[in-house]
């Protein structure tokens, strides 16, 4: 059995090594199934390690370590996001209007550090470890939804599966974790909405999309409180309405869009369903056209009891159980969800604290100025491989 202290003591050995890899990473940024610098460097890195591996969706990789039956899975995303970055780092992106705001590229460089570590430990491992290096988290249908669809998973299935984000509200050294549901469905909302233009002055010749538009909004935001239990979190968001270009002319059509996150299946689909007859309703009213598109995302991401109990021993054991923080759940949504969701493997999903411990706050995820502290690193790495460890007991 190796334990935590020497886990912790290896990881103190190649953190350079983890930085080195995560800010080559950070400097390359690439969007989601574009990834192709960033496999080819985890592709070298693997092969250094003498890691067999196979490619998975052209930019992915499923590395294994080990031999026996038993089988668990470790997952990092490796995509970036479309913002440019707006920090003072030596090693900020040299790729324009393309950022690592979510901390994949930190993911990514942890879960390579795991791989070098239970690789050194392989001939004591109960089991095999499969890594998952996988692309497109970050853009709809998601990458885990595409690696569970090739059955690449099913031969045999994993017992289990880890994953874990960077958490700015937290410090580094700390982990947040929590069974049930943790974050959000997301599914996008977009309404088309035609009418008839005319002249401003004269608004009995036309038919307003504008107006019809309007009151769509006020009439699907009452649907939750019309058909949603109080204590059941749900958000039903309109980010955005485009249309018309002067004063006085009534537009011929206008867009709206907006977001439903929920963490109950049930309701989420219950919601799109209500949303589209009462938008073709409401627009009618008005002498106008609604098409009603929504783009179905992620489920809700849900943690396995067993899976969480498993890691928050492990993390306690590891970090102290000061350092094992309960999470409240957010109205995010992750790919992660469709592992346990969609391929039925027990899952643990956890939030790794990357606040500077001298700051009272950083910006927040998806933020051009996301800078984490590093040394969490050495808390996500030591967590992969003691998870991995603990699990083929």
């Amino acid at each position: 059995m190796i334990s935590p202290d020497t886990i912790k003591t290896d990881v103190e050995k190649i953190f350079k090594y983890l930085q080195k890899v995560r800010r080559t990473i950070h400097q390359y940024p690439e969007l989601s199934f574009k990834e192709y610098k960033t496999s080819r460097l985890l592709r070298y890195e693997l092969e250094r390690l003498g890691i067999n591996y196979e490619r998975v969706l052209d930019t992915g990789l499923i590395a294994r370590i080990g031999t026996g039956k038993k089988l668990i899975a470790l997952r990092a995303d490796i995509d970036a996001l479309p913002i440019n970055e707006e920090t003072d780092a030596d090693f900020a992106s040299t790729v324009p209007n393309i950022m690592h705001a979510c901390g994949h590229d930190m993911h990514t460089a942890m879960l390579l550090g795991a791989a070098r570590l239970l690789k050194n430990y392989e001939d004591k491992l109960n089991g095999t470890v499969l890594i998952i290096f996988q692309p497109g988290e970050e853009k709809l249908p998601g990458g885990a939804s595409q690696i569970i669809e090739t059955e690449i998973l099913n031969n045999p299935k994993p017992e289990y599966i880890f994953g874990q984000h960077v958490f700015p509200a937290e410090s580094s050294g700390t982990i947040s974790i929590n069974s049930d549901y943790v974050m959000a469905s997301a599914d996008e909302l977009y309404w088309t909405i035609n009418g008839k233009g005319a002249h401003a002055a004269q608004p009995h010749l036309g038919n307003n999309p504008v107006i019809a538009g309007a009151n769509i909004i006020t009439q699907v935001q009452t649907l939750l409180n019309s058909i949603n239990n109080p204590i059941s979190p749900a958000v039903l968001t309109i980010t955005s309405i485009h249309g018309g270009n002067a004063p006085n002319i009534i537009p011929e059509e206008i867009k709206i869009s907006g977001t439903l996150r929920t963490f109950d299946n049930e309701l989420r689909f219950e919601l799109l369903k209500r949303i589209e007859e009462l938008s073709i309703t409401t627009a009618a009213n008005y002498g106008c056209k609604c098409n009603f598109s929504p783009l179905v995302g992620y489920p809700p991401l849900k943690n396995d009891i067993k899976a969480t109990e498993l890691i928050s021993k492990t993390a306690t054991e590891l970090i102290g159980k000061e350092n094992v923080k309960k999470f409240e759940p957010k109205m995010w949504a992750e790919d992660f969800a469709y592992y346990y969701e969609k391929a039925s493997i027990p899952s643990c999903f956890w939030f790794l604290g990357v606040k500077h411990r001298d700051t009272a706050t950083m910006p927040g995820l998806h933020h051009p100025q996301f800078l984490p502290d590093e040394e969490a690193m050495k808390t996500g790495t030591a967590l992969f491989v003691a998870s991995a460890l603990k699990a083929l007991e």
